[in-house]
């Protein structure tokens, strides 16, 4: 199962159910909406900036937006390496 994007979390258990167009959330955080739309989309990642933003308008600490897309970010990268990790990076003997 893919790794969920922050931009997926924020229409399908924000915007959608609280009947907030990504239009209107970017003008209430007093950002560009294509940012809005590039997240949402899963094109452009949830910086600090837009985590702040986020948290404040919807009352809750920016950090859940910064460790989604940490979350996001890692999970994609886990992915993507597969058993190369295993076979290039051996551990460091103590």
């Amino acid at each position: 199962m893919p790794p969920v994007h922050p931009g997926e979390i924020l229409h399908e258990d924000f915007l959608k159910p609280m009947g907030i167009s990504q239009y209107r959330l970017a003008k209430a955080i007093s950002v560009p909406p294509r940012r809005i739309n590039e997240i949402v989309k899963g094109r452009r990642s949830v910086t600090g900036d837009t985590a702040l933003r986020l948290g404040r308008f919807f009352d809750m600490d920016a950090q859940f937006w910064i460790n989604a897309q940490a979350y996001y970010e890692l999970e994609t990268a886990r992915d993507a390496l597969g058993r190369r990790l295993d076979t290039e990076v051996s551990p460091r003997a103590a």
